[in-house]
């Protein structure tokens, strides 16, 4: 893996556990980070103004790669708790245990209960991309205050988030998410910082 090759990998990269940009110092070592939550965090605040992560739980759907990205951001930025539910559970203890604080494990079955008081709902699954089965929840106890994020970026437009939408819930699609995570690395690399912007959103939703 690419942790494993970097000379040097960040706090954040080793939380994370992986690596996903590679730096060349002047000195000739390679330095790793992980740019997962930055990408979440920066999505998320584009698109939901004054967003904060303290104000209530967050559930979040996968406990693969997306997901350890997106507690270790959460938690980061405060949330009290985050409600990890996942198909297996065993892999949701794992990544509860090693994040540890304010991480509870809930079964897939038991899915829908855990949106009662929720402020954030995220899909970190696959489900609902393109050429995947759908996610099958439904938003019935999931209050209308709540933020629905959805990682997934092929269709941009989820039917969680289309469902959500039509609830009346604020909804974040993952297109962002890929584009800020890219931007670091970008600025590193280039010596510019891309515009994370309407323009560059619209080209990118146009040709994935």
């Amino acid at each position: 893996t690419a942790l494993a090759v970097v000379d040097v990998a960040d706090d954040t990269a080793r939380r994370m556990g992986a690596v996903n940009t590679v730096i060349v110092k002047a000195d000739g070592t390679l330095f790793g980070t992980n740019t997962d939550g930055y990408g979440f965090l920066e999505n998320m605040r584009d698109i939901i103004l004054g967003w904060r992560a303290d104000t209530g739980p967050a559930v979040v759907l996968g406990a693969g790669g997306a997901s350890r990205g997106v507690c270790v951001a959460l938690l980061d930025e405060g949330v009290p708790e985050i409600r990890l539910v996942n198909r297996t559970g065993m892999r949701a203890r794992t990544l509860a245990t090693e994040l540890g604080r304010s991480i509870t494990t809930v079964p897939w079955s038991d899915r829908e209960s855990a949106l009662e008081d929720a402020r954030l709902l995220v899909n970190a699954t696959s489900l609902g991309m393109t050429g995947k089965g759908e996610l099958d929840i439904a938003l019935d106890k999931l209050p209308v205050e709540a933020v629905v994020y959805d990682i997934v970026y092929t269709p941009t437009e989820t039917q969680l988030l289309v469902a959500a939408k039509a609830r009346g819930n604020a909804v974040v699609d993952g297109l962002g998410m890929l584009l800020h995570q890219a931007s670091p690395g970008f600025q590193a690399w280039f010596g510019t910082k891309p515009d994370v912007n309407v323009e560059l959103r619209n080209f990118m939703s146009e040709n994935l």
